[in-house]
């Protein structure tokens, strides 16, 4: 574990300092758990849940599994990429106009402009894309949603390749950072070959006085020489300044670039795995093999195949590994989508008091349960997402030595005011902009998780260690009720997320 300075290598202040800062990201994400339960709650009441009960006759159980998740799944990985990209390109130009100066990696307004432009975007991002497939889902029902979805995903790529021809004319036109370190080199050389001058001037004058045995002395040599000697110092100390900061600017412009190119090839390509499944599990639902146990073969081929070419590529990069995650979770929402109905069957087959259920019935109660499993599956696994991209913005932030504190509780922050303010235009947004808008803040709860776990790896000690890794366990399961499962799966999900290099 590399020393934290803000432990100073005490034990007891390390513990201190890191359960603090531990309880305030794990407070945050317990603070989540609520609201998000409660639009579940929403989701699964009878009026939406209607079009996806009359729907699963349609493309089936997994079918209808498969375009839940994919659409949750878009909806948590499209906003957070937003977010990211957003806030990658506010410290971009922050940087390159220099208007932190050469100071600017500790700059307050460097972190703060892409900190909040990150949760802001996405926020708003989750609360457009939850208020657009609301109004499709009621509008055209869920086989409109597939298309909408389909289309969406697709259209990502050649999005892609625009963003990157605009992106690299914005570098083009930020070009102002490397004019002014031109400028102030050059500066600085003048003054150094105009201190070179009057120094060989001197000399030269020393030199002829002592040849002609001059007498008239109007200074004190030893006053000019220490005179001259501190312009020297000064102008090295410039140069040296200038070198650094030139070189702290150009290595963090490198790694946000870095980091904008694999979020932006997150968002255009790693929805492809998922659309592909959701296709074709779909179209068997369609033709009536909906729940068929050749599909369940199918759809296990599928992924395996898509999910082995991905991870054998040569050039393998982090949306194929996204991809890959979100096509299995996506297949997990599906299976479970499909049990909850054999569950009902099974269930109805055992019943030996009173009159057996109709066949009518038993289709309804089926389609029910099984539309209520996609739901709250579907909406558990956004929430991962959104939590474990948001920790990976957040743990490298910390590597990187960007400030503990300034990323865990500007975070929390962020995330607690946007809570309060998706709460306070609930009726504006609708139900449907309420869920992704609580969705993104879960994403901006996880940067403050992200670095919390991080930061557990950074102590010298483990008593600090061990103290923020309970800080953050404890305050998750207090605020959030104690929901034992759900934080048991959360946080871990976070730590994995924030302890990988991604970059």
């Amino acid at each position: 574990m590399a020393p934290n300075k803000l432990g100073a290598n005490n034990p007891l202040r390390e513990a201190a300092m890191g359960f603090a800062l531990g309880a305030v990201a794990g407070c945050m994400l317990g603070v989540t758990e609520d609201p998000v339960d409660k639009m579940v709650l929403a989701f699964t009441a009878a009026g939406h849940l209607k079009p996806v009960m009359d729907d699963v006759r349609t493309v089936g159980a997994l079918g209808m599994g498969t375009l839940i998740g994919a659409t949750s799944l878009t909806i948590a990985m499209t906003s957070v990429v937003a977010g990211v990209i957003m806030a990658t390109a506010i410290a971009s130009v922050f940087i390159a106009t220099r208007n932190c100066g050469a100071s600017f990696t500790d700059s307050v307004g460097l972190w703060a402009s892409a900190g909040l432009a990150g949760a802001f975007g996405t926020t708003l991002s989750g609360a457009t894309l939850g208020v657009a497939i609301d109004w499709t889902v009621k509008t055209y029902g869920m086989l409109g949603l597939l298309w909408v979805v389909s289309v969406f995903t697709m259209l990502k790529p050649p999005l892609h390749f625009a963003f990157k021809v605009l992106f690299k004319q914005g570098e083009a036109c930020c070009t102002t950072a490397s004019t002014d370190w031109e400028k102030e080199r050059s500066q600085i050389e003048a003054s150094e070959m105009q201190h070179r001058q009057r120094v060989t001037v001197q000399i030269e004058q020393r030199i002829l006085q002592l040849e002609t045995g001059s007498d008239v002395v109007t200074t004190d040599p030893r006053t000019a020489w220490a005179t001259e000697r501190r312009q020297r110092e000064e102008i090295e100390r410039k140069k040296t300044e200038t070198k650094e900061a030139e070189t702290k600017q150009r290595t963090v412009q490198d790694w946000i670039n870095t980091v904008m190119v694999k979020y932006v090839d997150i968002l255009a390509f790693s929805g492809l795995p998922m659309i592909a499944v959701t296709m074709v599990t779909s179209g068997f639902g369609v033709v009536g093999y909906g729940g068929h146990q050749s599909v369940l073969i199918v759809l296990l081929a599928l992924v395996a195949v898509i999910a082995f070419l991905l991870l054998r590529s040569s050039d393998f990069k982090f949306w194929m590994l996204a991809g890959c995650m979100g096509m299995l979770a996506t297949f997990v929402i599906a299976m479970l989508t499909l049990h909850a109905g054999q569950v009902v069957v099974t269930t109805a087959m055992k019943m030996r008091v009173g009159p057996a259920p109709s066949r009518e019935k038993i289709m309804m109660r089926m389609n029910q349960q099984s539309s209520v499993e996609a739901l709250n599956a579907a909406f558990f696994v956004a929430k991962l997402c959104q939590l474990g991209l948001g920790a990976t913005v957040g743990g490298p932030l910390v590597r990187r030595a960007t400030g503990e504190v300034k990323v865990i509780m500007g975070a929390a922050l962020m995330a607690l005011g946007l809570l309060v303010g998706v709460e306070a235009l609930a009726p504006v947004l609708g139900e449907g902009g309420k869920a992704g808008a609580l969705l993104g803040v879960v994403g901006t709860a996880g940067v403050s998780v992200g670095a919390a776990a991080a930061l557990s790896g950074t102590w010298s000690t483990w008593p600090g260690t061990l103290a923020t890794i309970a800080g953050l366990v404890i305050g998750a399961l207090r605020m959030g009720k104690w929901h034992i499962v759900n934080i048991g799966l959360q946080v871990p999900v976070a730590y994995v997320f924030a302890m990988t290099n991604l970059f």
